[in-house]
């Protein structure tokens, strides 16, 4: 499927392609190796170091995963090592990333290349899509980066430029149009240096062909780019408007007492099966829509009395929620018989920023701080 057979002259053909396929290559190629950011994860020839990059850098920054992608490997160094932590060590060295369904599936794969495949990761798109959570992108990106097999990725960056140099109309999400980026991608990979050649897409839509003001003076396919010919290369993908974040309302109770060695939080693993499940948070409650919940409802699920103080309130913007949380203050002079004794424990004040936590539970900690700090 990939290659310069005759599918390929046949998916190019249809956009007006004939001998432009090799120029195309070496060109981006030849750029590629000259412009290439240096990562931790480049050119190390380790399947897993690829793998766990891979799924860091879904939805997040480069400069972002840099230092968590150094972290983890520090902690779990190989593929072996990771499947023998427990969820609370991975989630906390995932703490602050988000999307935690990522740490999640890495760690439950982790265990299945270590039970079925004796510690070896897959080296097929086939094998590596009955890993959890690798996708047809995150497989092709292994399999073509760490085992040198000509796959083919489909990411944002990838569908920016394919839409760009093709001048792809429509939804880049409509079925259609992610036909069409999969074919493309396919045709046009090189089937001598498949990993470098999609990453040098993914870099060429990251650092040149940005989705604003892109680099088109120095991009070094531009003279096979539709939309540049055509003058209007940043309308193209076509962006279609995404549905408003439904609001959310919550109450949370930072409730501590003071221990032998200072200030001790109680915190308690988020239920499974909703949002953030499993990450460590302060007695919260929430609730769908604008209406508040009551204080109440914290202190029933408690099985505690006393009256917390309001410390303040914040916003976080998840990608379907718009989450707004009331913060409160509750010392305890007394430890009660708690009404869920296995969910609850307590952490000293320092040990919890670093605990497997979400951002938003450390902007409830961090702004509890501020206010405490304010009071003394």
């Amino acid at each position: 499927m990939c290659g310069a057979g005759a599918a390929v002259r046949q998916v190019l053909a249809e956009y007006g392609w004939g001998e432009e396929l090799v120029s195309f290559r070496t060109q981006l190629l030849s750029w590629f190796r000259q412009a290439r950011r240096e990562l931790p994860w480049r050119g190390v020839g380790n399947p897993y170091a690829t793998w766990v990059s891979e799924i860091m850098l879904q939805q997040t920054q480069v400069v972002t995963v840099i230092g968590y992608f150094e972290r983890w490997m520090e902690a779990f160094p190989t593929v072996e090592a990771l499947a023998a932590a427990d969820e609370e060590q991975v989630l906390e060295l995932w703490s602050g990333l988000g999307y935690y369904r990522r740490a999640r599936f890495l760690h439950r794969a982790a265990r299945q290349v270590v039970e079925e495949h004796q510690g070896r990761i897959p080296s097929t798109v086939k094998g590596l899509r009955e890993l959890p959570g690798v996708g047809p992108y995150t497989a092709g990106a292994i399999a073509s980066i760490a085992y040198g097999r000509p796959a083919a990725i489909v990411d944002g960056n990838v569908i920016r430029v394919l839409s760009r140099v093709f001048e792809l109309r429509g939804d880049p999400r409509s079925t259609e149009n992610h036909k069409k980026h999969w074919a493309l991608a396919e045709a046009l990979v090189d089937p001598v240096s498949p990993g470098d050649f999609n990453e040098a897409l993914m870099e060429l839509g990251s650092q040149v062909c940005t989705p604003r003001s892109p680099a088109c003076l120095i991009c070094p396919v531009r003279e096979f780019c539709a939309g540049f010919a055509g003058g209007e290369p940043e309308a193209l993908p076509e962006v279609t408007r995404r549905s408003a974040p439904k609001p959310m309302r919550a109450v949370a109770v930072v409730v501590w007492r003071v221990g032998p060695e200072g200030r001790e939080l109680l915190v308690g693993p988020r239920q499974a099966g909703g949002l953030l499940a499993g990450l460590l948070e302060f007695p919260t409650v929430e609730r769908e829509g604008k209406r508040w919940p009551g204080v109440g409802e914290v202190a029933s699920m408690l099985g505690i009395e006393g009256e917390p103080v309001e410390v303040g309130e914040l916003t976080h913007i998840f990608s379907h929620r718009r989450l707004q949380t009331r913060i409160l203050s509750l010392e305890l002079s007394e430890t009660p018989e708690w009404s869920d004794p296995e969910r609850w424990r307590w952490l000293r004040e320092g040990e919890v920023e670093g605990a497997a936590i979400s951002a938003l539970t450390r902007k409830i900690l961090r702004r509890w701080v501020e206010a405490e700090v304010l009071e003394a």
